[in-house]
């Protein structure tokens, strides 16, 4: 008799494989089991913050400084671009197509610490970053604790005589 191992996960990822499959050729033209990647790019993001300020960084390479539309209205700060599909190469010349093309718009909703006067935007590199400056009251301030006295005191003891 063979002992055989079980693994219980092993079919599920099968499955898990074949629907992959079929949602992405769904909708490919017929006879290419991939087609053009249209309208779904979303750029990548990170955000953070120090005492100071808030950073956001877009990764949007390909896209022109031109074709980058950000706004800061009601608290809240919009990015807007498209990443455009070089007409110049023949689609029937590709072998494969993996980038995104299309346009995007990602909304920020911030803080009410931010000062939505003190905002500025930077493209470098296919990354865009902007800051957005804390307002002076939102900053932390240290407060130095004051020592009652100067060191330890002396107590003299007295013997009863």
């Amino acid at each position: 008799m063979t002992i055989t191992r079980w693994t219980p996960f092993s079919d599920l990822a099968v499955l898990q494989n074949r629907l992959n499959s079929i949602f992405n050729d769904f909708g490919a033209p017929e006879g290419r089991s991939e087609s053009l990647a249209s309208g779904n790019f979303t750029p990548a993001v990170d955000v953070y913050e120090d005492a100071q300020k808030i950073v956001l960084k877009l990764d949007v390479p390909g896209i022109r400084q031109e074709d980058i539309d950000v706004r800061l209205e009601n608290q809240t700060l919009t990015v807007k671009g498209e990443r455009k599909f070089e007409k110049e190469e023949k689609e029937e010349n590709f072998h494969r197509i993996e980038r995104r093309y299309g346009s995007f718009i990602r909304m920020f909703t911030l803080p009410q610490t931010a000062d939505m006067e003190k905002v500025s935007a930077d493209y470098k590199d296919g990354v865009l970053q902007v800051e957005i400056a804390k307002k002076s009251e939102a900053q932390p301030k240290q407060i130095k604790i004051g020592v009652a006295g100067t060191g330890p005191k002396q107590v003299e003891a007295k013997t009863a005589a």
